[in-house]
């Protein structure tokens, strides 16, 4: 006998992504508090790699890569990346009748922004010396980043598109550079940013799978 289309089958459509979705998230974010406990219980050393990339970066002088840094200091920290640039995503999303895309996005800026702030506290790590704008205490991990990942997979969940993928990835890449091209971060603090945002939207994305898959459905029945 044939399933009526219907709830039943719209949990079905999405019980696999969900499932594939909260495992990823949850290998992302141990894997971040993983590293985050090996450099706490090692008294917070920087990686071999840390130091090299620290190191090159700060014989590298470029007056491009300097402002493009600056730049996105500013889009991605204090009250414009927090604040502003989250406010304004979660209205455009509203704006093209995206609710739960909105409200998921919402949720994934604070638990994201949460999850840093903890692991900064925890962690304590020291951030690099020659450090070239103002920043607040914890280096491990990367706020800038996680919030850009965050955005990222974010946007790439809502709208599924190659493309946005792409765009989302370049756009993590070049915020984490930017956190170690201005010394900011280690180069490891910008990875486990990378994952605790994408880890915390992935599993937040598991959460509001079914809203999220009815409601381009409820737009096309509204037009």
């Amino acid at each position: 006998m044939d399933r009526p289309v219907g709830q039943a089958q719209t949990r079905d459509a999405v019980a696999l992504p969900r499932a594939v979705l909260l495992v990823a998230g949850i290998v992302l974010i141990a894997s971040s508090a993983a590293l985050g406990v090996w450099i706490y219980s090692h008294g917070h050393p920087p990686f071999i790699t840390d130091v090299w990339w620290n190191t090159m970066l700060a014989e590298w002088a470029s007056p491009v890569a300097l402002f493009i840094s600056q730049v996105m200091n500013w889009l991605g920290g204090g009250v414009v990346g927090v604040f502003v640039v989250p406010g304004v995503i979660a209205v455009a999303l509203i704006v093209v009748r995206r609710p739960w895309g909105a409200a998921y996005f919402v949720a994934a800026s604070i638990v994201s922004a949460l999850v840093v702030q903890f692991m900064k506290q925890t962690v304590g790590r020291a951030r690099p010396e020659d450090i070239l704008v103002t920043t607040d205490v914890g280096s491990y991990p990367s706020g800038h980043v996680a919030n850009a990942a965050t955005i990222a997979v974010a946007m790439a969940i809502i709208f599924p598109r190659v493309w946005v993928w792409i765009v989302g990835a370049a756009y993590v890449m070049l915020m984490a550079f930017s956190r170690t091209y201005l010394h900011a971060h280690w180069l490891s603090d910008t990875i486990g940013g990378a994952a605790v945002g994408a880890g915390v939207s992935l599993i937040l994305a598991a959460a509001f799978a079914v809203a999220l898959a009815r409601e381009p459905r409820a737009k096309v029945r509204a037009g």
